[in-house]
């Protein structure tokens, strides 16, 4: 990565990078919270832990917020005129009527229908929030639900199936799939770390936010304050502001397992900087400059370079300190994106 100032850290070239495939990560790891974590202790040290060393990281009267959002069977692949062609369902926007990035957008014009096994779509409209977004009505066959004909919506750098679908879910993940990605940090916790992190007297909550293209857009302007971020809907329960209330009121700290949290939190905020319940969507675009009122701490894996995540990232660490992070962790052949490993670290 490039080094630059804190006061013009604006160009896209500060949030580029060399990823090697190598690097890469094609499979989930066996266990879990066995994945590596670059720790971050300061201006430029770090640590290297594993997932499973995160209950001594934290101490009584924190508070880890998770995404619980279920991922959609998002993937179909259908033909038209005999041609192979893929939709990828991105956003409900009606019933059974979607928001979708398709390809090759040469054949799914409007009007177009596609049929696949057990279901059949038609292309009613363009998206006009991406150049190859569709908008698309999907019907599938009496008895069958329209997850059972989908496939896990795994990333295209990730080239090999998964034997498990379910480990690209969080095993917290509930209500009904909504999500065109997964939350990715959270898929390193277990439900024996979690029962670990509260002994230590920390809170666990959770909120919602619908991964979709807002998430893993990539930035496409030299200067960063010129990217547009898509709109994602987020649900924050009473419970969860409760909880994260008392941890403030009380002097504790929240930390946030993976950047829609950070950016579900950030966003649902009154006039006082405090979090509030209800539902909602966001265009927040976490970036320097930027101020982070609730969020302490950070769980997040490593991200494509030139992304918003990567900004989200050096926003909240600190640019030099985030391009030092991600040195290391190619020096020390770290795992990265989806299945890859993480880091974690305090606010600047």
């Amino acid at each position: 990565m490039t080094a630059g100032s804190e006061s013009s850290e604006t160009s896209l070239e500060l949030y580029d990078y060399f990823l090697p495939h190598a690097a890469v990560a094609q499979q989930p790891r066996v266990d879990r919270d066995g994945s590596r974590m670059l720790v971050l202790e300061g201006a430029s040290a770090v640590s290297h832990q594993v997932v499973r060393d995160l209950p001594w990281l934290l101490r009584d009267g924190d508070c880890l917020v998770v995404n619980d959002t279920r991922v959609r069977a998002a993937r179909l692949r259908g033909q038209v005129d005999g041609r192979e062609v893929e939709i990828l369902l991105v956003r409900e926007v009606g019933a059974q009527i979607f928001a979708a990035l398709v390809r090759p957008g040469r054949l799914l014009r409007l009007g177009r229908h596609v049929r696949g096994q057990g279901w059949e779509a038609e292309v009613v409209g363009l998206w006009d929030e991406h150049p190859g977004g569709r908008v698309v009505s999907v019907r599938t066959e009496a008895g069958i639900a329209l997850d059972s004909v989908g496939e896990v919506p795994l990333p295209p750098y990730i080239q090999s199936k998964i034997a498990d679908p379910s480990r690209y879910q969080t095993i917290f993940a509930k209500g009904p799939p909504v999500s065109a990605a997964a939350p990715t940090a959270g898929l390193h916790l277990t439900e024996e770390l979690l029962a670990r992190i509260a002994a230590r007297g920390v809170k666990i909550c959770a909120i919602s936010l619908e991964v979709g293209l807002a998430t893993f857009s990539p930035i496409r302007t030299e200067n960063i304050q010129d990217h547009q971020m898509h709109k994602e809907r987020y649900s924050v329960p009473r419970a969860a502001v409760m909880t994260i209330q008392g941890v403030r009121q009380a002097g504790g700290r929240v930390v946030a397992v993976g950047t829609t949290v950070a950016r579900c939190l950030e966003s649902a905020l009154d006039r006082s900087g405090a979090v509030t319940a209800g539902t909602g969507e966001t265009d927040l675009y976490l970036r320097p400059g930027v101020s982070f009122r609730v969020v302490d701490g950070l769980l997040t894996n490593f991200h494509q370079p030139r992304s918003s995540l990567m900004v989200l990232v050096s926003a909240f660490f600190g640019g030099e300190e985030a391009r030092g992070a991600y040195r290391q962790a190619l020096d020390n052949g770290y795992r990265f994106l989806s299945f890859g490993d993480c880091m974690f670290g305090w606010r600047r």
